[in-house]
């Protein structure tokens, strides 16, 4: 996933990575023993965040959708990978210092030195010529790199499976080749009938040059990805149900021109030709809608279109969702076209079939040429040559069938001629029923960036405000996402309060709510805290509460109070929970 380009600044890097690390979203790992750069812990505030938003995404792209959800192995065999074109294509660029021995990925350090956005793109010849002309030195110790040979890099973890060398693996860096080598099963279980999606939720690993911007580039990330099988042909989306969503896109078209974002619909991306592949534009119609639910801000949001030389080897389109973070457009999620490459790849490199049969409404007769050799005649004539001859043979009928016209043939074997009469062949065309054919599906894939996502939803909901003369800062977080859903409080810890609203907080667990607990500190103390980490609601016990059973209810953004019976207490926050309004 690539990181691009200057916009408007949000919050600042530093003081989001302090908010995570003091408040349990995440934070470098294994810190103990020194750590390794590009590797996060999920702490319990953002392990909850995590695991919500991955549930957010299931029930849009999975449920809703109807598609299959599986989970494969993280580790996968070297044969998949030379296949799917992994090995030799998994690159990016790296240059060495000379002084200090540090590597860094060429391309960025043109990006943080220029203008240029996409330097990854330019290729490695390019890359190096542009770090000579603008005088890059090494960021770590200030040495010169003109000169400097800049090569890739290949990203992917290897491993050895079981003891020894000799059957070695890989760690997945996507979990797209999961889906695909377990195609034909899956195309089983969907009834040989497409389209169908198959979805993973799963851990990627790549082992980044230089990780950077906290759990914007790390080595392990979390990701949501969907392939959409389909037949170009016949198959279509249910466009209807996102004709008139806005998308914000920036083209390849508007980028050679140095223009700006346009807004189209869906309806109307498609009807100019903006968006080519009807696929492509549904699912970013359902994403737009899905990314604003989950609190992106969509004034800081656009579709960038791949320029034609930073295409993947397995894409003949692809449009990148991309957030601005702290002035930079930074890639959330892909949408490729990635056509029948994978399921063609692991098709001709595993021996099985990677197709679906596709009945034709009604059995159609077709006459097909075809050879019957005489192989009491070719086995003496050509010796053991005669098997691959008569295999030729039919390759010949197939491809031009006039050449059986005359009264000898000749098939060309290894760059020898053999030449037989025609009546040995048994050449005939012959009439066949055919019932269907077998097809190679095309793919749709949006994959998203979970870890990125996370980032970006944190970004977005930052704010800040003063309440009753004091400064807040708040994560404005959609109430499904929040880690903690209402925080309990007893105005002081007692009198029977802390009792009471334990038994309160008790009954909000069991009612299926995320819920903490807190008594420590005055109650604006409190309520700064759950503010903090995006608890949308909390929840006072006071003395009135031992009186007459109600309690109050304080909402995060506005923080207007009002008091709700404790009887109705779980109703209400359901009700919120799904999107109500919160009434005084």
């Amino acid at each position: 996933m690539s990181e691009t380009g200057s916009a408007s600044a949000g919050v600042d890097a530093e003081t989001l990575a302090e908010l995570a690390k003091r408040r349990g979203f995440y934070f470098p790992a294994n810190e103990a023993y020194g750590g390794a750069s590009g590797f996060y812990t999920y702490g319990p505030q953002g392990a909850a965040l995590k695991r919500n938003l991955e549930a957010s995404w299931r029930e849009r792209f999975v449920t809703r959708e109807g598609h299959m959800e599986i989970a494969s192995p993280t580790v996968t065999p070297e044969p998949v990978f030379e296949a799917s074109g992994h090995l030799d294509g998994f690159d990016d660029m790296i240059v060495e210092c000379p002084e200090c021995g540090t590597n860094h990925r060429a391309d960025h350090l043109v990006e943080d030195a220029t203008d240029i956005e996409e330097a990854e793109a330019l290729g490695t010849d390019r890359v190096s010529e542009l770090i000579a002309d603008h005088d890059i030195a090494c960021p770590t110790c200030g040495t010169a790199l003109a000169d400097e040979p800049v090569s890739g890099f290949n990203l992917m973890f290897e491993t050895n499976i079981g003891p020894g060398s000799a059957s070695p693996g890989y760690l997945r860096p996507e979990t797209a080749q999961g889906m695909f080598v377990e195609f034909p099963r899956l195309a089983e279980y969907a009834r040989n009938q497409l389209p169908f999606g198959v979805a993973q939720v799963g851990t990627g690993y790549r082992n980044e040059i230089s990780p950077r911007r906290s759990i914007i580039r790390v080595r392990e990330l979390a990701m949501a990805e969907l392939e959409q099988f389909y037949d170009p042909e016949t198959d279509h989306p249910p466009l209807e149900r996102v004709a008139d969503v806005s998308l914000p896109l920036y083209s390849a078209a508007a980028q050679e021109r140095d223009g700006e974002i346009e807004h189209f619909t869906v309806e109307e991306a498609l009807d100019t030709g903006v968006v080519a592949n009807d696929w492509i534009a549904y699912y970013l119609g359902v994403a737009a809608e899905w990314y604003a639910s989950i609190g992106v801000d969509m004034d800081r949001f656009r579709y960038r279109q791949h320029l034609g030389d930073e295409l993947s080897h397995y894409a003949s389109d692809c449009w990148d969702a991309e957030t601005e973070l702290d002035g930079n457009w930074i890639e959330v999620t892909g949408f490729a076209d990635r056509g029948t490459y994978d399921l063609s790849q692991h098709d001709d490199h595993s021996g099985e079939e990677f197709t679906v049969f596709k009945a034709y409404d009604e059995p159609e007769t077709v006459e097909r040429p075809s050879v019957d050799p005489d192989m009491s005649f070719l086995g003496p004539e050509f010796g053991s040559d005669a098997g691959r001859i008569a295999e030729e043979l039919q390759g010949l009928a197939e491809r031009d069938p006039s050449a059986f016209e005359g009264a000898d043939v000749t098939v060309e074997l290894d760059g020898e001629e053999y030449t037989m009469p025609t009546e040995r062949t048994g050449f005939a065309v012959r009439e066949e029923t055919i019932p269907g054919e077998h097809v190679t599906p095309h793919v749709i894939e949006p994959a998203f960036g979970v870890d990125r996502l996370i980032y970006t939803v944190l970004d977005h909901s930052y704010r800040e405000d003063e309440v009753e003369g004091e400064s807040r800062s708040y994560l404005s977080l959609a109430p499904d996402l929040a880690p903690t859903f209402v925080g309990v409080f007893p105005l002081m810890d007692k009198d029977g309060l802390g009792e009471r609203a334990r038994e309160v907080a008790a009954d909000l667990r069991e009612a299926g709510l995320a819920v903490t607990y807190d008594d420590s500190g005055n109650i604006g103390r409190r309520y700064r805290r759950q503010d903090e980490i995006g608890t949308p609601y909390c929840v006072t016990v006071d003395y009135e509460s031992l009186d007459d059973e109600s309690v109050t209810l304080r909402e995060r953004d506005s923080t207007e109070q009002t008091r709700v019976p404790i009887a109705e207490l779980p109703a209400r926050l359901a009700a919120l929970r799904a999107g109500g309004p919160f009434e005084r």
